[in-house]
């Protein structure tokens, strides 16, 4: 059985490569890649670097060279729900591409992409891992010892994560995505993972660590947190590995 695990920066996967034995780098293109064993499970790391186009791209190439059962997506991400803080995870039980639909004159009506609702219509809207997934997060997160982040242990919450190709530090547009999909987090890059590994028949999980919350300092807490969220989301895909 052989796991791929995701990031879009270094910083975001560097626990898991300290992990790797027997590793052995097979970039693609200037995607850094490493395979190897954690835990004793074959595992793939892959640098995808930041947005949708470079998640697809580097997982269909990855699912075509090493036929993952399991896709992984780890790292960072922006807080949209006002109960969170910095530190915290959430875990994706659906991810949504937030900027997909039609725009017409009362805005975005999301939809789901690849869909529209005049061609090739669905009732279908986000990718969801399957329920024997989350249900091994779910019974893995009390073990996991995570690191405290301002002083506190971080709280890991299952929701809903969406996706854009834009990095969000406006407070306006973080309560309209928090009103109008009830969503936890918002990142760049997992609901490309979710839509290209549901397209090939692969499971797959979102986990994200919240580096900041979106507001107008998003920007400068991304650069102040990285490092030390990432880590913690980083444990909880150990912990995921360890179950395999």
């Amino acid at each position: 059985m052989t796991i791929a695990v995701f990031s879009a920066l270094q910083p975001e996967i560097d626990l898991l490569v300290e992990e790797l034995e027997r590793a052995r780098r097979l970039d693609v293109a200037d995607w850094p890649l490493w395979k190897g064993l954690v835990l004793g499970t074959e595992v793939v790391l892959a640098k995808a670097g930041v947005g949708k186009v470079n998640t697809a791209a580097l997982s269909a190439i990855v699912w075509e060279r090493h036929r993952p059962s399991l896709m992984v997506f780890t790292g960072v991400a922006g807080g949209l729900d006002p109960a969170l803080g910095v530190g915290d995870l959430v875990v994706g039980e659906r991810t949504i591409h937030h900027d997909a639909g039609v725009v017409g004159p009362g805005g975005l009506n999301r939809y789901q992409a690849g869909h529209l609702p005049f061609y090739n219509p669905t009732a279908e809207f986000g990718y969801t891992p399957s329920d024997r997934l989350v249900d091994e997060m779910r019974e893995l997160v009390p073990g996991i010892q995570l690191t405290t982040v301002l002083g506190r242990k971080p709280e890991v919450r299952f929701g809903t994560i969406v996706t854009g190709d834009q990095f969000l530090g406006d407070e306006a547009t973080r309560d309209r995505l928090f009103e109008d999909l009830g969503a936890q987090a918002v990142e760049m890059e997992g609901a490309a993972l979710a839509q290209t590994a549901s397209r090939l028949g692969v499971d797959h999980i979102v986990i994200r660590s919240l580096s900041d919350m979106a507001t107008d300092d998003a920007v400068e807490h991304f650069d102040r947190f990285v490092p030390e969220v990432s880590a913690n989301s980083a444990r909880l895909v150990l912990g995921l590995l360890r179950r395999f």
